[in-house]
C-alpha cells in the first residue's frame, strides 16, 4: 500500500493596498526597518525621505501580501491613464519587491499581489531592477494574468573586493590609472577628509562643489542632505572632501553596510579639472573603505561612464520590467503597441 503523502498547511494569503506610509509602518511592525532589510532602498526610512522630498505629488500605492508571518510588499507610484511605476526616483539605484519571507514563498506572495492589482492598472513599469528580481516579478505576474517584458534599463558597475586589502585591489587596476593617480597626488597638493558622521560644514562644502561642477542642478538637495544625516547617525556614511589650499574642489558621498560600499554621488569643480581632484579623491576613498570597512563589493551605482571601467571589475545590466494587464483593453492595446515598436526597431 502506498504511504499517504503528508500535507503541509499553508496559511491563506491576505492582500491589502495602502496609500500612506504610516499605515504601512503600522501594519509591518519592524519588518521594513534597517535591522531587517539589508538594502537601503527597501526600507521605510528611504521611502519616507523619497515621499517627503522627491515624489511629493501623489501618495504611493503599496501592495502587501501576507501568509502568516511571511510577507511581501510592492511600492508603486500611480500615474495618469491607468499607468503605474516603481516608487523610485533618480536616487534609487536598485528597485525590487521587498520580502520578509522564505524563498519558497516569494512567488506565491507576488502572484497574490499581481492578482490584486489587475483591473486597477493597465500597465506597471518597474525599474531599475536587478536581473534576479526582474525574472521573479515576470514569472509571478505572468502567472497571474499579466504580460511581462524585460528590457535593459541602466548599466551598473561593481568591483569585487571580498577578502582583499587596497593593495590587492589597486594591483588589478589598469596601469594608466595607477600612473595618473601617482602623478596627480604629487602635483595637485590636495588635502582629503573622509567623514563617517554627518557634519554641517562639510555638507556645505559638498554642496558648494556640486554647484560648481559639470553636473546639472541637483534635483532634490534636501533629500540628499536628509539622507546624509540619517546615514551619518547610523554610521554608514562616508563623505569625502578634497581641498586645495583650503578650498573644497571635489566631493564624494558613499554609504557602507552589509558588505556593500555604494557610491551615490561624486563631483569636482570643473575649473580644477586639470589637477584631477576627483580621481585623487577616489583613490583616497577606495583606500579608506577597502582597508577599514572591508566590503565584499563596491557598487558604482547606475550609469555607463567610460571611466568606471578602470575602477570596477564587472558591468551588469539593470532591467526595466513592463507589465500589461491581459484582462483590460488598455493593457492589451499597450502591449500590442509595444510589441509593434520593438519589431520596427529590430527591422
Amino acid at each position: 500500500m502506498m504511504a499517504a503523502r503528508a500535507r503541509v498547511a499553508v496559511a491563506p494569503i491576505d492582500v491589502r493596498l495602502f496609500d500612506d506610509l504610516d499605515s504601512v509602518a503600522a501594519d509591518a511592525g519592524d519588518a521594513l526597518d534597517r535591522a531587517n532589510q539589508p538594502s537601503l532602498y527597501d526600507r521605510l526610512d528611504w521611502l519616507r525621505l523619497t515621499r517627503a522630498h522627491v515624489l511629493t505629488a501623489a501618495p504611493p500605492i503599496v501592495a502587501r501580501a501576507a501568509a502568516g508571518e511571511e510577507r511581501c510588499w510592492l511600492f508603486l507610484d500611480p500615474q495618469l491613464h491607468r499607468r503605474c511605476g516603481a516608487y523610485a526616483s533618480w536616487y534609487t539605484l536598485a528597485f525590487a519587491p521587498v520580502f520578509a519571507c522564505t524563498s519558497a514563498m516569494r512567488v506565491p506572495l507576488l502572484v497574490a499581489l499581481a492578482g490584486a492589482l489587475r483591473g486597477r492598472f493597465d500597465t506597471i513599469t518597474l525599474a531599475p531592477m536587478p536581473a534576479a528580481a526582474a525574472a521573479l516579478v515576470a514569472e509571478a505576474f505572468g502567472g497571474a494574468g499579466w504580460r511581462a517584458t524585460i528590457e535593459d534599463a541602466a548599466a551598473n558597475w561593481i568591483a569585487h573586493t571580498e577578502g582583499q586589502d587596497f593593495a590587492a585591489y589597486w594591483d588589478r587596476r589598469p596601469s594608466r590609472l595607477r600612473n595618473t593617480v601617482r602623478r596627480k597626488i604629487r602635483a595637485a597638493d590636495l588635502t582629503v577628509d573622509i567623514l563617517d558622521r554627518f557634519d554641517g560644514a562639510s555638507w556645505d562644502a559638498y554642496e558648494a562643489v556640486y554647484k560648481e561642477s559639470w553636473k546639472p542642478a541637483e534635483g532634490a538637495p534636501a533629500f540628499l542632505r536628509a539622507l546624509a544625516e540619517q546615514e551619518g547617525a547610523a554610521g554608514t556614511l562616508r563623505l569625502g572632501i578634497a581641498r586645495k589650499q583650503g578650498r573644497p574642489v571635489a566631493c564624494q558621498f558613499w554609504t557602507v553596510e552589509q558588505g556593500v560600499a555604494t557610491i551615490h554621488k561624486l563631483a569636482h569643480i570643473e575649473a580644477e579639472r586639470a589637477d584631477s581632484p576627483g580621481t585623487v579623491l577616489s583613490e583616497a576613498m577606495f583606500h579608506r573603505v577597502i582597508n577599514i570597512d572591508r566590503p565584499a563589493v563596491v557598487d558604482f551605482g547606475t550609469g555607463d561612464d567610460p571611466y568606471k571601467a578602470d575602477w570596477m571589475d564587472e558591468r551588469r545590466m539593470l532591467a526595466r520590467v513592463t507589465l500589461y494587464d491581459r484582462g483590460s483593453i488598455g493593457g492589451i492595446a499597450r502591449a500590442a503597441r509595444a510589441a509593434l515598436g520593438r519589431r520596427l526597431r529590430q527591422g
